[in-house]
């Protein structure tokens, strides 16, 4: 049986988010809460109940209207929540998300699953109910990365862990502490330094940051599932991460830190601190999220995936981003405008902080 969540009721939220939060492939982006943060897209969630009425499968799926257009974007990240195999329940996902685009006036119905690259028989299903994968980027071409970090934390002790790591990490996190390096869960009151340290990082590696606004929203959406830590330097804030706790995971979401007193190693100490949040927090799993997929020595990106990998744990490879087009005219002109977009946005970004590369 197929139904839309009804939103203006508590006990079916309650209910919905449960069943995310237990299931072993729900996450935080298909959360209630995880719609408060995007709150400028619309959202929609997409259930099937068993004949008992039980909830096996759901599918959360963010709307954006193009702007000047009368056509839609949908959106399921890390969507859809269900037995990966289960075709009955998958096809009727799928066949309510196709309800709901034709409501919206949708043009693309685009979903990136928690699913690994060799699960062909999840792949093979996809492709019959009509959808095309995209799989060839190596790096961060994607709306959520292709290829993560994840350290398996389930029954673990911190000193289980630490002695997983690289000797140099062990040591590097040690030297932050002998250094004076203090690491300190914030409030929202520390958002705008966490936000200009961000800004600063974006400029260093050729990023754009999101505003500060998003930040204050995440936290105020996220509540209690998410931490701001920051790392303090002579009582100075040198750089910060934000984390969110889901279900039995935790995941390192943004990173910041400044252009000064990168010597004293504050990332590994924040890294580590997350890492004992999951362990307090008895998860299974520890997400760096985003690495390239291409381990080559001269990537530029190298450097992010040799720091997540001297933590211990394993390169995971989704199986990539799945995409329904449901008009190709309006979404190639679509895909054209938003690369000029995005060209202009990058070049406008880095004039207006260009005083933040220090």
């Amino acid at each position: 049986m197929i139904e839309f969540l009804n939103r203006d009721n508590p006990e079916k939220l309650r209910e919905y988010e449960q069943f995310n939060m237990s299931h072993p492939k729900g996450h935080f982006c298909q959360s209630v809460i995880w719609a408060g943060v995007k709150n400028e897209w619309d959202w929609q969630v997409v259930l099937v109940r068993d004949e008992e009425g039980a909830i096996v499968g759901s599918m959360a799926i963010l709307i954006r209207r193009m702007p000047g257009m009368p056509y839609t974007m949908l959106y399921s990240p890390r969507g859809p929540v269900c037995d990966p195999h289960d075709e009955v329940t998958l096809a009727a996902l799928m066949q309510g998300a196709r309800r709901l685009a034709r409501e919206r006036h949708g043009f693309t119905f685009k979903l990136d699953p928690d699913i690994k690259s060799d699960d062909i028989v999840f792949c093979d299903i996809m492709k019959k109910l009509g959808f095309s994968l995209h799989a060839d980027g190596k790096n961060f071409e994607g709306i959520q990365p292709r290829y993560v970090f994840r350290l398996p934390v389930a029954g673990k002790s911190e000193e289980d862990l630490m002695n997983g790591f690289e000797s140099k990490w062990r040591y590097n996190i040690r030297l932050a502490g002998r250094k004076g390096v203090t690491v300190r869960i914030c409030g929202p009151e520390m958002l705008e330094d966490f936000h200009r340290i961000m800004v600063e990082t974006g400029m260093r590696d050729n990023f754009v940051t999101r505003p500060l606004s998003y930040f204050e929203r995440m936290m105020e959406s996220m509540g209690e599932h998410l931490r701001l830590y920051m790392a303090f330097y002579e009582d100075k804030p040198i750089a910060g991460t934000l984390a969110i706790h889901y279900g039995d995971k935790v995941w390192y979401l943004y990173g910041a830190s400044s252009n000064s007193y990168r010597n004293v190693m504050p990332n590994y100490l924040l890294q580590w601190e997350m890492m004992r949040w999951a362990v307090e927090q008895g998860c299974a799993l520890y997400d760096f999220r985003g690495v390239s997929g291409d381990l080559s020595e001269d990537n530029p990106l190298y450097g992010l995936y040799r720091f997540k990998k001297g933590f211990g744990g394993e390169l995971v490879e989704f199986c990539g981003e799945f995409e329904l087009c449901l008009k190709p005219g309006v979404g190639k002109t679509i895909d054209l405008l938003r690369k000029v977009y995005n060209k202009t946005m990058r070049t406008v970004y880095r004039f207006k902080n260009r005083g933040a590369k220090a």
